[in-house]
């Protein structure tokens, strides 16, 4: 990666447009970046960082968005960022524009514009330069693949922060391992140890549900054995050892137990079952006796019953005999009631049909009466004509009608439509008017909200002015709390060190051996070391007190920043706002509100009167339509009106001498019709009666005979003899039962072994059922305990078979949790395997700190003329762990010590080949990108002449690999040494750049 140009504008102390060109600084190889403290150095590589990546580095991200434009920046001048670069063979264009508040277009005050970002791509074949993207996000995906490292990464090896590395170099392992994990991306690494502690975590919850499943089948076994079992369930809990054996063992003993007082069971229900048998067969034979003398008992009083009815079975015979008697009689009796009952139906159908009839025909025969008929049914015929006559005049008065209302519709509608009409050009200038006025509403409502948004927008503004107002004094009051407890932490700070420092003898004697030169004079005899006395102060708490004054440093400083945002803010609310108060611009708001909804809702009526007006002149045209319509019917009617009448007439004429007397032909018909069909029905009744008659005397004569020789003196005592089938039916079903009963007591009675058995004492039934029941109920019993037994033995068998299974399944279960807690535990750095107590992710990183140590290494021996090389070293730092320390070896002693005691410029040099080191090795890690371009921040201060000479060597060797390196520094010597300059100049409109080539 090489840069070649930046362009800043109103960015950071940078007022107005500055432009930076790198390919006429990077000629000489080496080039310094000076000016005074404030004017800007770390602004130009806070530009070329925001410039790839869309953001500043470190600490300073904080001042993103409107916090990156400068304060000298005229209000129209737009913030912006550009970079021309090649990177991978390609020269690309990236440009960054950050949010800013830019004057309104229209109207007082400001409004915010997104942020911008562009990225062009120059076209050698084509000489200029193509568009690739505009959008944040595909910009810095594009970057990051270019580039090959993150932001992180970029400002570490790239833009070398000396404080940065110095602290490195004095930091703990966990500092130095959070840092070596951004810059090569370890976090894989930490992510399998997560992974192995949450697989060894599931095991172990595995085995533990397993185990629980296990006690709970073991409980369940002990509910099921019941107090069977003395032995108690051993008392362990799920994940003891020998749990899976404890419970197995008593599982046994319980099974065991179990199938012994099963055989127990199933001998005591034999027994019971023999007993029962044995009384059974005595309740049978007790049974039998006492069936025997109840028979023959009851068989004695039902042949006393029947001899004091034998009275009652003989008179039953008789009646039964004179009946069968009568039945030879009863068809002759049938018919005769039969022709009895057909000649009264056909009298009174007689005297109805002939009470129908004129007067004229009362005395008339059925011959006269049929004769009768066959004249009306002829008059009847020579109608028809008279009928087709009749319904025609029916059917002209009917269109006479239809006529008429049509008449009186077409009236009503001419009327109507006269009347609508008359009234139209009133009702088109009213809806034209409704129109003008909707639309003068819907203007009125547009003006007014044109003017309700800068209003609402100055409201707004105004309510944020007044929260704002409470959140800078809130923030003023911990800006003065902060400075305060800086204060005192500083204080206390010095006050340990100065106490340290009056006691130093003694810290440094604490480390004197006697055949060893001491630190400080050289003596290898030490006689008298001076002693720690009461309180002395070591370096660790001075250490704490000073971390804790850098704390409360840091929070001072944030709470300043905090303080500076809530006044921007504020400013930039009331800047917007103005001075009215909130109040008042509600109530302008709400009154623009107000106006604007009420002409809003006037206007709404346009479209409602527009389509009033063009559903009325649809009903104009409708309505004369109408009447024109109405007005040709009417004359059509006249003509048609005539010709009926004249039709009418003729059919009038036709029909009055048709009707005679009736009042219509239809009602002659009528008459006619009725008299045709009444004679015919009288002559028809009148046959009918005298054929009946003739029926019923012969009847009469056939009974009297059938009665004589059935041996009955007349007819009328045959019938009374005569039953009924219910009768008849009830009177055998008496003499059959008398019969059965008789012949069933007499079998009885003749029985040989009823009879014995009357002749035989009384039976006890109720205790022999007693002793059955008894041995019923202890069969019963044996048979529960048998079941019960049986049952016991099922469930444990069946509970053992899962329990076994259980065991059986746990057993790779524990396997696997006993590979994976061993897997966890080495790779989380606890196990007694790991003899360093290293984690996987301190292991990879020990690793890359060593690469990092030997090409720093390479580098620092020839600044400090050999002295000096880095190590890494794996031994045991904090919490017990190890793997990521760095010390250096001294070659004029010989011996390896920390880094935390080398001097301030040995700090300095020794950090720089840290950092150039780790650049190399990150830039390997990241494919190998070139890095032709390097940014060193400050620290050249701390050197003297001949190790900043070293120093400079080592910076211009990096022109060997066409490097181009770029010192950040304001020491006087330097801009000697280095021709190659960029100056930052500040002043009262903001900062500007001067350059100065090779």
């Amino acid at each position: 990666m090489r840069l070649h140009r930046l362009r800043i504008t109103a960015f950071g102390p940078f007022g107005g447009a500055q432009e930076v060109d790198f390919d006429d600084l990077s000629a000489a190889g080496l080039f310094l970046l000076h000016g005074p403290t404030g004017a800007g150095k770390t602004s130009v590589l806070d530009a070329v960082c925001y410039a790839l990546y869309g953001s500043v580095p470190g600490a300073r991200q904080s001042g993103q968005g409107l916090a990156l434009r400068s304060d000298h920046a005229a209000p129209a001048t737009r913030t912006e960022v550009c970079l021309e670069l090649t990177v991978a063979g390609r020269r690309l264009e990236l440009t960054r524009q950050p949010p800013w508040e830019r004057p309104k277009k229209r109207g007082s005050g400001t409004t915010t514009d997104k942020a911008q970002s562009r990225l062009r791509e120059y076209d050698a074949s084509a000489g200029s330069w193509k568009d690739l993207s505009r959008s944040h996000q595909e910009i810095g995906e594009e970057i990051t693949q270019l580039l090959g490292m993150s932001r992180e990464q970029f400002c570490q090896v790239v833009l070398l922060p000396q404080g940065d590395f110095a602290r490195f170099l004095r930091a703990d392992a966990e500092a130095r391992g959070r840092l070596l994990g951004r810059l090569f991306d370890t976090h894989r690494f930490a992510a399998v140890e997560q992974r192995l502690a949450e697989r060894r975590r599931a095991a172990e919850a595995q085995v533990r549900d397993r185990d629980a499943e296990l006690l709970a089948d073991a409980h369940r076994m002990q509910q099921a054995a019941g107090d069977i079992v003395e032995l108690p369930l051993p008392d362990l809990a799920p994940g003891d050892p020998g749990l899976a054996e404890s419970v197995l063992s008593w599982a046994a003993i319980a099974r065991s137990t179990a199938r012994e007082r099963l055989t127990v069971a199933h001998y005591a229900q034999s027994a019971a079952e023999s007993a029962q048998a044995a009384a059974d067969r005595v309740l049978d034979d007790v049974r039998e006796v006492a069936r025997l003398q109840s028979r023959f008992a009851e068989a004695r009083e039902r042949a006393a019953r029947l001899e004091e009815r034998s009275g009652a079975h003989r008179e039953a015979e008789a009646r039964m005999e004179r009946a069968r008697k009568a039945e030879a009689v009863a068809p002759a009796l049938g018919l005769r009631d039969a022709a009895e009952a057909d000649h009264r139906r056909a009298d009174a159908e007689e005297a109805h049909a002939r009470a129908q009839l004129p007067e004229t025909f009362v005395d008339a025969g059925a011959a006269g009466l049929a004769s009768a008929a066959r004249k009306a049914a002829e008059e009847l015929g020579g109608l028809e004509s008279a009928r087709r006559a009749e319904r025609r005049l029916a059917e002209l008065g009917s269109e006479r009608d239809a006529l008429g209302r049509q008449e009186r519709a077409d009236d009503d509608v001419l009327q109507d439509a006269e009347s609508w009409l008359a009234s139209w050009e009133e009702t088109r200038a009213g809806l034209q008017g409704r129109i003008e006025s909707a639309q003068e509403c819907a203007h009125r409502a547009e003006q007014l909200a044109v003017q309700r948004e800068p209003a609402q927008a100055r409201l707004a503004a105004a309510r944020l002015r007044d929260q704002l107002a409470g959140d800078t004094d809130e923030a003023h009051a911990r800006v003065l709390a902060a400075r305060e407890r800086a204060t005192d932490a500083r204080a206390h700070w010095l006050d340990l060190k100065e106490q340290r420092l009056q006691h130093i003898a003694a810290e440094l004697a604490a480390h004197l051996v006697d055949g060893r030169p001491c630190a400080v004079c050289g003596a290898t005899e030490h006689p008298t070391p001076a002693q720690k006395i009461d309180g002395h102060v070591d370096q660790q708490a001075e250490e704490t007190a000073l971390a804790a004054y850098q704390r409360a440093e840091e929070q001072r400083a944030e709470a300043e920043r905090q303080l500076g945002v809530a006044r921007e803010a504020l400013a930039a609310a009331t800047a917007e706002a103005g001075d009215a108060p909130t109040s008042q611009l509600a109530e302008q708001a709400e009154e623009l509100t107000r106006r604007h909804a009420e002409a809003r809702d006037a206007a709404s009526g346009l479209h409602a009167a527009t389509e009033a007006l063009r559903q009325a002149e649809r009903e104009h045209e409708r309505r004369l339509a109408a009447h024109q319509e109405a007005a040709v019917r009417a004359a059509s009617r006249a003509t048609r009106r005539d010709t009926l009448d004249r039709e009418g007439a003729a059919l009038e004429e036709e029909l009055a001498q048709a009707r005679g007397t009736a009042g219509s032909v239809s009602a002659r018909a009528a008459e006619l019709e009725r008299l045709v069909g009444r004679l015919t029905e009288a002559a028809d009744a009148a046959r009918g009666a005298a054929d009946t008659a003739q029926r019923l005397k012969d009847a009469d004569a056939r009974l009297a005979d059938a009665a004589f020789r059935a041996g009955f003196d007349t007819p009328q005592a045959a019938a009374a003899a005569l039953l009924d089938d219910a009768a008849h039916r009830e009177l055998q079903r008496r003499l059959d039962a008398w019969q059965h009963e008789a012949a069933a007591v007499r079998a009885v009675l003749a029985e040989a072994d009823t009879a014995a058995a009357a002749q035989r004492p009384p039976v006890d039934l109720a205790a022999a059922e007693q002793a059955a029941s008894d041995a019923a109920r202890r069969v019963r019993e044996a048979a529960s305990a048998r079941d019960a037994a049986d049952r016991r033995c099922t469930e444990l068998d069946r509970l053992t078979h899962r329990a076994t299974a259980s065991v059986r399944r746990l057993g790779p279960l524990r396997e696997e949790y006993d590979r994976v807690a061993r897997l966890a535990t080495l790779a989380a750095g606890t196990s007694a395997d790991n003899e360093r107590k290293m984690r996987l992710e301190s292991y990879v990183l020990a690793a890359r700190l060593e690469q990092v140590a030997a090409a720093a290494t390479a580098r620092l021996q020839r600044m400090s003329s050999g002295r000096y090389t880095l190590v890494h070293s794996d031994d045991r730092s904090g919490r017990g762990r190890s793997g990521l320390g760095l010390h250096v070896v001294d070659a004029w002693t010989g011996r390896e010590r920390d880094t935390a005691t080398l001097s301030g410029g040995e700090t300095f040099f020794a950090s720089l080949a840290l950092a150039l080191g780790l650049a190399d090795v990150v830039t390997d890690e990241a494919g190998g990108v070139r890095l032709d371009t390097l940014f060193i921040d400050e620290g050249f201060g701390s050197l003297d002449d001949q190790t900043l000479d070293e120093v400079l060597d080592v910076l211009d060797s990096l022109r060997e690999r066409d490097r181009s390196v770029g010192i950040v520094s304001h020491v006087a010597d330097l801009r000697r040494r280095i021709h190659a300059q960029l100056e930052v100049v500040k002043g009262r409109s903001g900062s500007a750049v001067r350059q100065r080539g090779h």
